[in-house]
Order: structure tokens, then C-alpha cells, then sequence
């Protein structure tokens, strides 16, 4: 397997990205902005469609977010500073409907990708990249609201892109993805902290 540049340099923005947002810092969102350039190059290059269609939309989210952190509504400024979001949680219905939603969506983009595969290069892994996919929507989506529970699909996210890495032939990104993981526990618990201190 060869190194290339888009490996490493798109390794280096992710775990920047996550570190600063797993620490609940605004600045997460800019290095977000170069991190989605970076890894719309590199799924082009190893024809992994879902999660090369998941970037504008990641794009779209990470605008979101970096509104909602700083423009909180009123009742939701964080403890720490009237211009920030404070983190929240989920009802319990909330979170089963996410759950359904990511494996029905998974599941059907999973079959899409699978039924074009004649006419375009096809997906090595389709459904594997199709539920990658869904749950870093989900997942964006929650920390783009600072619901504690992004942490938990985040984890998630991190075990099965470390498959799809390793099955795709990417040499950094398994390793990026292991680094993830430990920062998705540590910043499950931060936020957790953060969520009870009203921060």
C-alpha cells in the first residue's frame, strides 16, 4: 500500500478537529471546514461514494453548528458564557428515533449504492459505507446541537470507519480512527461533566 499526502494531511485535520471539539472549543469548526475539503479528495480517489456524498452535507452541518455554538437561544446559554451553547441531552424517544432512522437509512442507501454499481466503479463495502455514513450524519447533527449523546454515535462512528478504512486500503486513517476512539471516550466524559455543570 502507498502513503499518500491526502492520508496524512486529512489524518492531522481530523484529529485536530476532534480534539478541539471533544474539549467544547468554537474553533473545532474552522479546522472542520479544511478537514471536509481534504476527505472530499480522498474518497474521490478510493471511489467510496456515501461518504463522498456525505461531505457537502457535512459541510452544511458544520455551518450549523458553528452558528448554534455561538448564537444560543435564549434558556440555552452554557454556565460559562452567555455567547455559548450550553451541552444538552436527549429525551429517550429522541434517541430511539435516531437509532431507528440510522439503520433504516443505512440500510436503504446500502442497497442504492450496491444496485448502481454496474455503471460506476463500484463500492468495495457499500452497506459498511453507507452505515459509516449515516451515523456521521447523526452524529454531526448532535454535536452541531451539543447533545451529550453525539459522543456515543461518535464512538460508534469510529469503530466501523476503522473497518472501512482498513478494507479500503487507507494506511493512516486506521490509526486516526483508533486515536478518535480513545478521544470520543474522553470527551463523552467531558461533555458529560459539562452537561451536568450546565456548561
Amino acid at each position: 500500500m502507498d502513503i499518500s499526502w491526502i492520508d496524512i494531511a486529512t489524518s492531522a485535520a481530523g484529529l485536530c478537529c476532534v480534539f478541539l471539539a471533544g474539549r467544547g472549543s468554537r474553533y473545532n469548526f474552522w479546522v472542520g471546514y479544511l478537514y471536509t475539503a481534504l476527505l472530499i479528495v480522498m474518497f474521490w480517489q478510493k471511489n467510496v461514494y456515501a461518504s463522498l456524498l456525505l461531505q457537502p452535507i457535512s459541510l452544511g452541518i458544520n455551518i450549523l453548528g458553528h452558528y448554534r455554538w455561538t448564537h444560543p437561544r435564549k434558556g440555552e446559554e452554557s454556565s460559562r458564557s452567555s455567547t455559548e451553547l450550553r451541552v444538552s441531552a436527549l429525551s429517550n424517544i429522541e434517541r430511539i428515533l435516531i437509532v431507528g432512522a440510522v439503520f433504516l437509512v443505512a440500510f436503504l442507501w446500502g442497497w442504492m449504492l450496491e444496485a448502481i454499481s454496474g455503471r460506476i466503479a463500484p463500492d468495495p463495502v457499500p452497506y459498511l459505507d453507507a452505515l459509516v455514513t449515516i451515523l456521521i450524519l447523526a452524529a454531526q447533527y448532535l454535536s452541531a446541537q451539543k447533545k451529550v449523546e453525539c459522543w456515543v454515535l461518535w464512538i460508534l462512528v469510529n469503530v466501523t470507519q476503522l473497518i472501512l478504512h482498513i478494507r479500503i486500503g487507507n494506511i493512516f486513517m486506521p490509526v486516526v480512527c483508533g486515536l478518535y476512539l480513545v478521544n470520543g471516550i474522553i470527551s463523552f466524559v467531558n461533555w458529560l461533566k459539562m452537561y451536568r455543570n450546565k456548561a
